[in-house]
C-alpha cells in the first residue's frame, strides 16, 4: 500500500501518507502537537461564518449552506458548562428501589392455610383479575357520584382516609358494621374499592396508594378497611413485576406473617385474611420464598 501511493506521487512519499497507510487506527494527538488545527476532517464543505449581522432565528433557511451556517451560529452561542437544575422534589418517586430479599416468618403450628386453600385463592384471584381487564373500559367511564373525590396521586393523607375512613384512620379505632346501614357516610367509614374508582388509577397511583397503605399497616392490625383495598390494589398490579411492585408486595407479606406469628387462636377472624395476602404474594406473584408450606 505504502509502494503504490510513491510511485503515484512520483516516487516521493509524503509523511502524513505513510502514517495513514502504516496505522490503520486513528493517530492520537501528542503533546506538540497544534489542537488549533483540526484532528478529522470536516465532512461537508462549509465555510466558516464569522459574522452574524444577517442572522435571524425567525426566518427559516432558505438553501442547505444557509442552514448549516445557522448551526454553526448556534453551536458557538452554547456555553462550554452547562448545570441542569434539578427540583429534588419530583426526584423522590424514582428512587432506586432496595429490594429486601428476607422471608416472611414462619406461621405457628395450625395457622398455615393448606396448599389445596391456597390454589384456590390463586385461581379465583386469577379470574378477578381477568374480569378487571376485560371490563376496565367500561367501569373507567362511568361517573362517579357526587361524594366521591379522589385526592392526587401524591396526596398520602387524603388516601388513607379515603380508604380507611376517618374514624379508623384519625381514632384507630374498629369500625361497627355500618357499611350495610342506610345512609352510610363513606368519609367516616371509607369508601369501598368499587371497579368505578380503581379503573382509574394508572399504575404509579396503585402503587403510591399501596405504599402509603402498608406504611400505616406497620404498626397496626390488618382491620377490614384496610384488607379490601390491599386485596384490589394487588388484583389492579400488572404482570411482570416492576420494581416498585416487587418491592411493595414483598414488605406487604412480610408484614402479615408478622401480624400472624402474634395471633394466639386460630379461630381469629383476622388469620384468614393475613393468609389469603400472603398466598396470593407468593403465589400468584412468584415470590416462592414466601410461601406457606409446599413449594411453588
Amino acid at each position: 500500500m505504502v509502494v503504490a501511493a510513491a510511485e503515484r506521487s512520483g516516487g516521493h512519499l509524503e509523511p502524513a501518507r505513510v502514517v495513514a497507510a502504516a496505522r490503520p487506527w486513528p493517530v492520537l494527538p501528542c503533546a506538540d502537537m497544534n489542537f488549533d488545527e483540526e484532528l478529522m476532517p470536516r465532512q461537508l464543505p462549509v465555510d466558516d461564518w464569522d459574522t452574524a449581522e444577517d442572522f435571524d432565528p425567525t426566518v427559516p433557511p432558505r438553501t442547505p449552506q444557509e442552514y448549516l451556517k445557522r448551526v454553526q451560529i448556534e453551536a458557538s452561542r452554547c456555553p462550554d458548562v452547562v448545570v441542569a437544575k434539578i427540583d429534588p422534589r419530583k426526584l423522590k418517586s424514582h428512587q432506586t428501589v432496595n429490594v429486601s430479599l428476607s422471608g416472611c416468618q414462619p406461621a405457628p403450628a395450625g395457622f398455615s392455610p393448606s396448599l389445596r386453600w391456597q390454589q384456590q385463592q390463586v385461581a379465583n384471584f386469577s379470574i378477578l383479575r381477568r374480569s378487571i381487564d376485560k371490563h376496565r373500559d367500561h367501569w373507567k367511564t362511568q361517573p362517579l357520584d357526587s361524594n366521591v373525590l379522589l385526592p392526587s396521586s401524591e396526596d398520602e393523607e387524603g388516601w388513607k382516609k379515603f380508604c380507611l375512613g376517618e374514624k379508623l384512620y384519625l381514632n384507630s379505632s374498629p369500625i361497627t358494621n355500618e357499611i350495610n346501614s342506610p345512609g352510610i357516610d363513606y368519609v367516616q367509614v371509607g369508601f369501598p374499592p368499587l371497579l368505578s374508582i380503581v379503573s382509574r388509577m394508572s399504575q404509579p397511583t396503585v402503587f403510591n396508594i399501596l405504599e402509603y397503605l402498608i406504611s400505616w399497616f406497620g404498626d397496626k392490625k390488618l382491620y377490614p378497611e384496610l384488607g379490601r383495598w390491599l386485596y384490589a390494589l394487588l388484583a389492579c398490579i400488572e404482570k411482570p413485576l416492576l420494581p416498585e411492585a416487587h418491592s411493595l408486595i414483598r414488605q406487604l407479606a412480610r408484614r402479615c406473617s408478622e401480624v400472624r406469628a402474634k395471633l394466639e387462636n386460630p379461630e381469629d377472624g383476622e388469620l384468614s385474611a393475613l393468609n389469603l395476602l400472603i398466598c396470593l404474594v407468593a403465589r400468584y406473584f412468584e415470590q416462592c420464598d414466601l410461601a406457606d408450606n409446599e413449594e411453588c
